[in-house]
């Protein structure tokens, strides 16, 4: 078939696949009935879990894409989206259905991208954070819903002001030189965070995800952590303290990829706002305490942006199938973006994978572990390392790699046990730090006008 011929044809199956979409808006029963559906269209490669209910008794449910749904794979990472945290932003939430029929469509096409995608990611979509606030929203409807009208939980909390803040416990360990990576969480975080909260927090903390968006709207820009400022003395007004990760122009390039993807995004002018590239590290737009996006990157391996995607934070629904064209390259470039940096297996003398092995970056201030069957995998961008691999009881191991643009490196480490065997010092490591003895060194010291993430 002529090169002209396959690019047509390609372009008419897409069209096909747009418009055998359903851009409506859809509620709970509906969201669940969509999620259903596309699983027994693609029983081969779909999976759908509960991580647990919201406070009103909804199922917080995730649709899982992979060719052994249910199975980590070694050395495949496994990537997440989260729509709709906040029940009144609900593109997120018709943008992640769109995609997950979108991706069961286009695998039963046999498109080879997607089937490549799907086969070597594990992919896990969550539609609504946040079930009972949207169905608060969807009852007032697009035409009259209010800014806040729907944006927290049934218990008038905002999700995304309610996870622990290890931000604050960073910043004052970091005088001591103390970590910013696998920070343990306080003794009774769980009396503090709401049930939505606490479920997303054991999920995170029972999958080694790898790569992260959450999905929100009122603004249209892909925002990147830190958010929360060092400095939050003057708290009257909205600060604007750039406050970059140790991973800075990484989350740069990752926020850029989905907006460059986007139709308009990186043109930057958007909703009366302008950021260049369309692109924004989070407190140097305003600040934001106990965010999710920052305990990702704090607490576990995941490197989590969050995507701002509409002005409108309820659009009508003659304005879906715009946006879902608008967004859907990006959603899928984002995706292929966990395959980038080195992976790998860390193992004994004896080819038995060591969980919770240290993977430290000569150079980058924030470490990563190896999952429960010793792989790993770290982002990073095109350029020349020096790794080290380590875990208690073992010698640790230290190589030079250079990581292309196109695919990660393959980079194994095997530890040979240390005879000595004497306890190793740490920043991080896959067993939690024991938080009292952290907290005996460090002390704690004592809006946006449109958006509010």
């Amino acid at each position: 078939m002529a090169g002209w011929l396959r690019s047509l044809v390609g372009a008419l199956t897409l069209l096909e696949v747009a418009a055998a979409l359903s851009f409506l808006h859809h509620r709970y029963e509906e969201m669940v009935q969509a999620l259903f559906r596309v699983q027994s269209q693609c029983p081969y490669v779909t999976r759908i879990y509960s991580i647990g209910r919201s406070v009103e008794g909804r199922h917080l449910y995730v649709l899982e894409f992979s060719d052994y749904p249910g199975i980590h794979e070694p050395l495949e990472p496994e990537f997440k989206y989260v729509g709709n945290m906040h029940g009144n932003e609900v593109l997120g939430r018709e943008l992640l259905l769109q995609l997950s029929e979108f991706l069961c469509e286009e695998y039963r096409r046999s498109n080879e991208r997607i089937t490549r995608l799907i086969h070597d990611t594990r992919i896990h979509i969550m539609p609504s954070m946040n079930p009972d606030g949207y169905e608060v929203a969807a009852k007032q409807g697009p035409d009259s819903n209010g800014y806040l009208t729907g944006r927290n939980n049934a218990n008038g909390v905002d999700l995304n002001r309610n996870f622990p803040d290890l931000n604050t416990f960073m910043y004052y360990s970091g005088e001591i030189s103390g970590p910013n990576h696998h920070i343990p969480l306080p003794d009774n975080w769980k009396s503090q965070v709401e049930p939505e909260t606490l479920a997303v927090i054991q999920w995170i903390s029972s999958y080694n995800f790898v790569l992260s968006a959450n999905l929100h709207g009122g603004a249209v820009v892909a925002n990147y952590p830190y958010d929360k400022s060092q400095d939050q003395r003057f708290r009257s007004h909205r600060r604007t303290v750039n406050t970059p990760t140790p991973d800075d122009k990484l989350f740069q390039k990752l926020a850029k990829t989905y907006s460059y993807a986007h139709s308009w995004m990186h043109r930057g002018w958007n909703c009366g706002d302008y950021f260049a590239d369309g692109i924004t590290n989070g407190a140097s737009w305003y600040s934001l305490s106990k965010g999710m996006q920052d305990f990702n990157y704090l607490y576990t391996n995941c490197f989590e942006i969050t995507l701002e995607l509409s002005c409108n934070k309820f659009p009508p629904e003659q304005d879906l199938e715009r946006q879902w064209m608008a967004n859907r390259e990006a959603l899928v470039a984002f995706i292929e973006e966990v395959h980038q940096g080195i992976k790998g297996m860390v193992s004994d003398e004896n080819n038995n994978g060591i969980a919770g092995a240290v993977i430290s970056v000569q150079g980058i201030s924030h470490d990563i572990t190896s999952g429960d069957m010793g792989d790993y995998f770290r982002l990073l961008l095109p350029g020349t390392y020096t790794v080290t691999a380590s875990a208690e009881g073992y010698q640790p191991q230290t190589v030079t790699i250079t990581v292309g643009p196109a695919a990660p490196s393959l980079v194994h480490f095997q530890l040979k046990q240390d005879v000595v065997r004497k306890p190793l010092e740490r920043k991080a490591s896959g067993t939690r730090m024991n938080n009292k003895a952290l907290q005996k060194k460090v002390v704690p010291r004592a809006t946006r006008r449109g958006t509010q993430r």
